[in-house]
């Protein structure tokens, strides 16, 4: 490992954006280790404007700004990036101005568009060349929905910049993607290494206005001018793409070991299961159990699925908290482990379940459509969300098992999910794996440590994880003898309620 001067310290910045909050980490690396410290934290999410949910891309541009201010006070920085989560984009004119704003993806103006695109490019195909699980959401069928709706506004455009490379070109003035957030958009070719431009003319979509794709740990350049004053950061602080997407730079920072048979679970509003492979695996095995082959890095490929994931509770938190009732999550998980378990089962991707009105109401009416007495309470709502996601789980990696002949005997958990010890044990009892639950701030110290060995601290994947397991405590949860039959008992029932989303 390189020398890091500053008494064999470097502190990098790490702007972490998630669908509920924004925030900026700082991560101080020395030759083993990393501690963070949170510098700002602010909240994200939707604005609607007319009948359209957009990001508030500038409110959030001046967060990361004060976030900067922030850690440099704190001493000198080493580099700065931003990771978000996929899909989602935005575009700029001619002149290098934003042409609106970016539109989030739980917008319905992707409701019927994987028909209409499948109608003049066959779905197997698309999946053939892009490898990608189909989602209404995909960067795929929202430019198609774009296309069609606001032609005039595609004909105005320069250029297309997934949301991390947006908040990179506001800092530097670069306006590339990079790798990991691109292959997430659906019209990436992983095998070509290229954009799938055949496929996106078939469906008369522009391909002049996709950027040159950049490996993650490219240095984009110092701070605008104006921000390097604002921010008393410095004219010469890099900005530095870590890995653009959020799971990408958490998968980089599962501290499993050489040798482990092991998955990751990132868990958060999204549960992305998966394991770590050399290249893409693009097969009708895959295709059918609706995998996703997204970048690494290190030339490696995420092939995953993505689960509801803890979306299911945090809107049935919101819609309690607009009917006057503000629970708290601590409070929540332990109302659900007070609640029977398995009493009533749910797929967590139901389509349903993507962006309803009322969450309790749509898994209330999800469990009545299947014969099943719907919960009629906070807990037993929220049980039956983490059950139904623990046997989601147990399906995943089952599948997993198959289209890639591996025995995964380990599932690494990592993100804010962790803090659930509910759903870590129960995932442990559903799947009959060891689960291993920690860091908590994968994200961010994914992204801390791609940006040191971008600055030649760290030199390997192995290098990331040892510093990771050096630095942060690991739970280990062990499936439970006593419950094994009730779980064997309960994934009978779940498995025929897949049919709606496999």
């Amino acid at each position: 490992m390189a020398s890091t001067g500053n008494g064999g310290q470097q502190r990098f910045l790490a702007l972490d954006m998630g669908a509920e909050s924004g925030r900026g980490v700082v991560g101080t690396v020395s030759e083993k280790t990393v501690t963070l410290e949170e510098v700002h934290r602010f909240p994200n999410g939707p604005v609607r404007l007319g009948p359209t949910l957009y990001w508030d891309l500038p409110r959030l541009h001046a967060e990361q700004v004060t976030a900067i201010g922030k850690a440099a006070a704190g001493g000198q920085l080493s580099g700065i990036g931003v990771d978000t989560w996929g899909v989602d984009f935005g575009l700029l004119d001619d002149n290098g101005d934003l042409a609106g704003l970016p539109v989030h993806y739980r917008d319905a103006r992707t409701n019927g568009m994987p028909e209409k695109v499948f109608a003049q490019v066959p779905r197997a195909e698309v999946f053939a060349r892009t490898g990608i699980q189909i989602m209404p959401i995909n960067t795929l069928f929202q430019f198609a929905a774009l296309a069609k709706r606001s032609p005039k506004l595609l004909e105005a455009a320069d250029k297309l910049l997934f949301i991390p490379d947006l908040f990179h070109y506001y800092l530097t003035g670069r306006a590339d993607a990079e790798f990991t957030i691109a292959t997430t958009s659906q019209m990436y070719d992983p095998v070509a290494g290229d954009w799938a431009r055949q496929m996106l003319h078939a469906l008369n979509l522009p391909t002049h206005l996709l950027p040159a794709v950049v490996p993650a740990g490219t240095e984009y350049g110092a701070l605008l001018p104006g921000i390097a004053s604002e921010t008393g950061a410095g004219a010469t602080v890099p900005v530095i793409a870590p890995a653009g997407h959020d799971t990408a730079c958490a998968v980089a920072a599962v501290p499993a070991e050489a040798g482990e048979d092991w998955a990751y679970l990132s868990s958060g509003t999204w549960s992305l299961l998966g394991v770590e492979i050399d290249k893409p695996l693009i097969n009708a095995d895959t295709e059918a159990a609706n995998f996703t082959n997204e970048g690494g890095v290190d030339n490696t490929f995420r092939l995953l699925k993505n689960i509801g994931g803890l979306w299911l509770v945090q809107e049935c938190r919101r819609a309690w908290a607009r009917a006057g009732s503000n629970y708290g999550y601590e409070e929540l998980t332990a109302m659900a482990a007070a609640a029977p378990p398995l009493a009533a089962l749910v797929d967590p991707d139901d389509a349903s379940l993507l962006a309803p009105a009322d969450m309790p109401a749509a898994i209330r009416a999800l469990c009545a459509a299947s014969g099943q007495i719907p919960p009629d309470s906070p807990g037993a709502l929220v049980r039956c969300a983490l059950d139904s996601l623990a046997l989601k789980y147990r399906w995943t990696l089952e599948k997993m098992e198959q289209v890639t002949g591996r025995t995964l005997r380990t599932l690494h958990i990592v993100g804010g999910g962790t803090q659930n010890t509910l759903l870590n044990q129960i995932a442990a009892d559903a799947t009959g794996r060891l689960v291993k639950a920690g860091p908590v701030e994968a994200t961010a110290i994914g992204n801390v440590l791609l940006q040191a060995r971008a600055q030649g601290l760290l030199h390997s994947l192995a290098d990331l994880r040892s510093v990771v397991r050096a630095s942060f405590p690991i739970t280990t949860y062990e499936p439970s003898a006593a419950t094994r039959n009730q779980w064997e008992d309960a994934y009978d029932r779940f498995t025929p309620l897949l049919a709606s989303s496999e």
